[in-house]
């Protein structure tokens, strides 16, 4: 949590939810000494988690209140994931690596974190037997929002993503209006992976950006 708050976030609930989830049980045991250090750590398939205070400054622009349904695109590990199940009432997670996404199942059953659904699958589709959502955050760079993904935001809906090409990206905030997808502010600038799928990036992942 100390991270958070030096990042300058103090919204309540997000800093009652960081107390709560500790990170050290959704890393990898070999950087478990590390867990609390605000800094990317890598994970399988030259992935990398995201390091707290970005989750932080991500998850605080969704403006929740408890009542949501999410989509988040891009399980890793979990940790994200458990903080917005903190957050929201039900949470729908993407995972493009079978492995992974069976890795955070474990994990958040381990912290008997019930309203969660880990999904296998191309995040770059959103989920759509899940949609509408009421937010949607993506934990990693393309240099527009997918369509489906865009599509899947129910009305008055957030959605935040790192726009770029993966490692110098903007991570940016939208609002689902009248007119569709628009955009409202640019959070922070970060270096994130790319975004693989059929409305990504296509081929394999390359070098994790950390």
């Amino acid at each position: 949590m100390r991270q958070v708050a030096d990042a300058g976030l103090s919204e309540p609930r997000l800093l009652d939810a960081f107390r709560r989830v500790p990170r050290a049980g959704f890393v990898s045991t070999d950087h478990a000494r590390v867990a609390y250090v605000d800094q990317p750590l890598p994970i399988p398939h030259r992935q990398v988690t995201t390091q707290p205070s970005l989750i932080a400054r991500m998850v605080e622009a969704l403006a929740l209140s408890g009542r949501e349904r999410v989509l988040e695109v891009g399980t890793g590990y979990g940790f994200q994931t458990a903080i917005l199940a903190a957050l929201a009432r039900l949470v729908w997670s993407v995972e493009r690596w079978p492995d992974l996404a069976e890795t955070a199942t474990r994990n958040l059953e381990r912290r008997g974190i019930e309203n969660v659904e880990c999904a296998v699958g191309d995040g770059s589709l959103g989920l759509p037997r899940a949609a509408p959502f009421d937010a949607i955050v993506v934990s990693a760079a393309f240099p527009h929002v997918p369509e489906p993904l865009a599509d899947q935001i129910a009305p008055g809906g957030a959605l935040v993503q790192p726009l770029g090409w993966g490692g110098d990206d903007q991570v940016v905030l939208f609002a689902k209006g009248p007119g569709g997808l628009e955009r409202r502010r640019t959070l922070t600038g970060a270096h994130f992976v790319r975004l693989r799928g059929a409305f990504g990036f296509e081929g394999p992942p390359g070098p994790p950006e950390a």
